[in-house]
């Protein structure tokens, strides 16, 4: 059996959220729907997204939609990208953390031959980023 791990995020906006990931690493929206393109939806509801699906930093997956309560960010789950290019990690680094929080410096480790660094974005979503050395 193989299967493709896509990771799916319930966001407070998940248009900004999508907005925000494209701005920073690259990537486009290839589908986006609402509830309100649901039967019986509430009007208040409407223009919730649904379902939005997206590619990011080279063709990674991600979908997302919008929580019908408050999203509280989880510190039990987080993105890693892998770059091939440590300016392009920097640059993914930069622009990811914009508004968010600075764990790990993206900095050259010295327990192995590669850079890493952990930020916390201003959705509350943890990333790591990695190049190898």
């Amino acid at each position: 059996m193989q299967a493709q791990l896509i990771p799916f995020i319930i966001s407070g906006d998940a248009r900004a959220q999508a907005a925000f990931y494209i701005e920073a690493v690259g990537g486009e929206i290839h589908a986006l729907s609402t509830f309100g393109d649901a039967p019986g939806t509430p009007e208040s509801s409407k223009d919730k997204v649904m379902h939005l699906s997206m590619t990011l930093a080279g063709g990674n997956t991600l979908i997302m939609s919008d929580a019908f309560q408050d999203a509280e960010p989880s510190a039990n789950m987080g993105l890693s990208l892998s770059f091939d290019d440590e300016e392009a990690a920097r640059t993914a680094y930069r622009n990811l953390s914009a508004g968010g929080v600075e764990k790990y410096p993206f900095a050259l480790q010295p327990w192995g031959n590669f850079y890493y660094g952990e930020l916390v974005d201003r959705f509350g979503m943890t990333w790591q980023l990695v190049k190898q050395g």
